[in-house]
Order: C-alpha cells, then sequence, then structure tokens
C-alpha cells in the first residue's frame, strides 16, 4: 500500500516497514492460526523479535537498542498487528509501556541494570497496574508497598497482566500512602523482578481473542524489592503510570491502524474472487460501502497515529493526540473486522478465514489501556478547558538521532 502520508517516512521508515513485514510473514504468519485454536503462547516469536531488535526499536544504543524514532516503534506495532494482536501486544508492554517508562524516569543505573537487557531482548519486561477493583479508577488501587529499612515489602494482586507468565521484570504501582489525599498522590512505581521471593503468576485461558498471547495475574506477598529499584520519587507513581500508558496507547492506536489495512485487504480480495448473482461481491454497492469505510478509516486513522507519533519524536507532550488516536483506531478497527466478517458471510463466521480472528482480536483493545468510555470524557474535557497539559518532573526524551544512535 501507498501511504497517504508518504512524507512522513523517511527511507529509514521504509526500510523497517519491509522488514518487519517480511519477519512477520515469515515467522508469525505460517502458525498464528493453529496458535490461536490451542490458546498458546510461543516464546519463541518474542525471541525471534528480540534478534530482529524489535524489542529495543526505538530505545537510544547506548542503552542497548536500535537508536530508531517513535515513528519506527508506531510502524513495527502497524505491521506486527497487520499478522496478528498477540505480536504488537508484546511491543506495547515491553516497550511502550515498560522499557520507554524506565528510558523517561529511571536514574542512570536503573537504565543500565534494567534497560539495556530489555532493549537487547535479554530480559522481557510487564507492565502491573490494573487490579481486581482498580481498572479505569486507578488510584482504588489496594496494593501497598511498606517501606522496611533499605527495602519496600509489596504485597496485593494485579490481574489482566500481558506477559504475566514470561516477563522477567514487572513495573509495579503500589501504594507508599494507602492514606494520602488525594489518592493518586500515594501511589509510587517499582521494578520487581521474577527472582524475587513471594513473587507468583499465573495464566488466564477461555479469552475472546488475543488467544496467542499470555494473559494472566501477578500475585505478591511480602516481596522485599530494594529502594534503589523504586523508579521515580514516592508519590509519582500516578504520573509515571499515566506517561506510560501515553507510549503504550500510541503502540495500540499503530496496532489498530494494522487491523483495519488487514481486514480491508482481506475483504477486497475475497469480494473480487467471491460471485453472487453472476457478478463479483465487489460490483454490489453495499459491499462498495463497506470497503470505501474501511478506507475512510484507515487514512484517517493513519493521519492521527503519526501525527502523535511526530510529537514524539519533537518531545512535545501528546496526550490528547495519542488518545484520540487510540480511541478512533480502536473502534475504527472494531467496526472494519465486523465489516470484513460480513463481506465474507458464512464463511467469515469460521476460523478457516482469518477476518474471524481480527474481530475478535479487535475487541479488547477497545477496553485495555483505557476504555473508548474514557477517553471521550477525555477529550471534552481537553475541549471545555476542565483538562490541561501539566509538566511532569521529567518528558520523553525528543529523539535526536546523532544523540540516540551514539555508542555508550
Amino acid at each position: 500500500m501507498t501511504s497517504p502520508m508518504g512524507f512522513l517516512f523517511n527511507e529509514e521508515h521504509e526500510m523497517v516497514r519491509k522488514m518487519v513485514r517480511e519477519f512477520a510473514a515469515k515467522e508469525i504468519a505460517p502458525k498464528i492460526k493453529e496458535l490461536d485454536r490451542k490458546q498458546q503462547h510461543d516464546p519463541a516469536i518474542i525471541a525471534k523479535m528480540a534478534e530482529q531488535g524489535l524489542l529495543g526499536i526505538c530505545i537510544p544504543v547506548r542503552y542497548g537498542g536500535q537508536g530508531m524514532d517513535y515513528i519506527s516503534l508506531g510502524i513495527v506495532s502497524e505491521e506486527l498487528e497487520y499478522v496478528d494482536t498477540s505480536a504488537r501486544v508484546v511491543m506495547s508492554v515491553h516497550v511502550g509501556l515498560n522499557s520507554l517508562g524506565v528510558l523517561q524516569w529511571g536514574t542512570e543505573e536503573q537504565k543500565q541494570r534494567f534497560l539495556v537487557p530489555q532493549a537487547r531482548g535479554e530480559k522481557i519486561a510487564c507492565f502491573c497496574l490494573t487490579e481486581p477493583d482498580a481498572g479505569t479508577d486507578v488510584q482504588a488501587m489496594r496494593s501497598t508497598a511498606r517501606r522496611e529499612g533499605d527495602h519496600y515489602i509489596l504485597n496485593g494482586e494485579k490481574v489482566w497482566i500481558s506477559l504475566a507468565d514470561v516477563a522477567d521484570h514487572f513495573l509495579v504501582f503500589a501504594k507508599t500512602d494507602p492514606q494520602a489525599e488525594p489518592p493518586y498522590r500515594g501511589i509510587s512505581a517499582f521494578m520487581m523482578t521474577r527472582d524475587m521471593p513471594g513473587v507468583t503468576t499465573g495464566s488466564y485461558h477461555g479469552k475472546l481473542g488475543v488467544r496467542a498471547g499470555n494473559t494472566g495475574w501477578v500475585k505478591m506477598d511480602d516481596v522485599p524489592v530494594p529502594v534503589e529499584n523504586r523508579i521515580g520519587e514516592e508519590g509519582e507513581g500516578f504520573k509515571i503510570a499515566l506517561s506510560c500508558l501515553d507510549n503504550g496507547r500510541y503502540t495500540v492506536a499503530a496496532g489498530a491502524l494494522g487491523l483495519i489495512r488487514a481486514s480491508l485487504d482481506a475483504s477486497v480480495r475475497y469480494a473480487q474472487q467471491r460471485k453472487t448473482f453472476g457478478v463479483p461481491i465487489a460490483q454490489h454497492q453495499l459491499v462498495k460501502r463497506m470497503i470505501s469505510l474501511m478506507v475512510q478509516r484507515r487514512d484517517a486513522g493513519e493521519l492521527l497515529v503519526y501525527k502523535a507519533g511526530w510529537m514524539k519524536n519533537q518531545g512535545l507532550r501528546n496526550s490528547r493526540e495519542t488518545t484520540l488516536a487510540k480511541w478512533f483506531c480502536t473502534d475504527a478497527s472494531f467496526d472494519s473486522a465486523a465489516d470484513a466478517v460480513q463481506i465474507h458471510g458464512a464463511y467469515g463466521y469460521s476460523d478457516e478465514y482469518d477476518v474471524e480472528r481480527f474481530l475478535r482480536n479487535s475487541k479488547g483493545a477497545v477496553i485495555y489501556e483505557g476504555t473508548r468510555e474514557l477517553q471521550q470524557l477525555l477529550q471534552a474535557d481537553y475541549e471545555f478547558g476542565y483538562r490541561r497539559y501539566r509538566p511532569l518532573r521529567c518528558e520523553l526524551p525528543a529523539y535526536d538521532p546523532e544523540e540516540w544512535t551514539r555508542e555508550a
């Protein structure tokens, strides 16, 4: 496909797109249908993503990454989800929610200890925010972190955690001051590792979609986390979580763009081959309408996603733009996948065709990393002036090609 925003993509971007497209076609596409049927996660795919440098795509070279920009991160997410959502989820969680959070908020020592092995794919990382009674309402979390000398003692449970049974590093949010008012001021962030005593994890089965991805729970029973593993200052956890979500939502939006494209391409192929009433169904007006709506969603989504990526490259706050891209693209991917099933008719209802999996996978993104309803409220609040950008203690660094490709 020739991008309607091709002027945004330089030669390096096109190289990344070609590389990831070929990788996904070779390493993911041949096995994804069977993995989805078996609800089986294949860690070999993550290992191969690491070999390609994808797990550190937008991390500076001196921290073990590839030194590419945030638009490249969006392209990787888009191309992976074109084949299957589960591979894009790895980028969202490992890179967007965790590694970029360490890049933004971590000390130099923490970057060397955590970010370098993550960018190289030697350690896999996840993000632990959601709890049984705390989803969108983050400040309702019950997990606690009690300081005792040179350690914090963590207790609590996190749920719906992508890569729960795979991760080596866990970016965990817990309350260091349960009595704080407002409650979000009492939340702090920590890097917990799997080898710490008291850490247990488990997997969920029977999910509607993303069945080839690992999703589960993380339980903490008196886990001793060294003080030097605290990310940011005490009480900054809520700010850190929101900044990480900005990065995660960007990858979710970019991935949803890939799913829109996949639904469109599959529908065009099928509509040109399938005949009813003596002609290809591509000639029927209502099929054309569904195809044209997918085209509209694809092109509008691309504008929103890569505007957010461009803003990240400039070091500009992009919460509003990223939220809008995530809301639009995830809704649009769900609608496009539903239209793709409709175009395929009875065949679309069977896993013989990929569009059935696209529809199941698309629903999750409308919910996770901020529901559609939350995104709508945020957009209205920005417009009314009830919500404004507030400066963080630190911002995600702007992309500087010379600095990001500098060796340590």
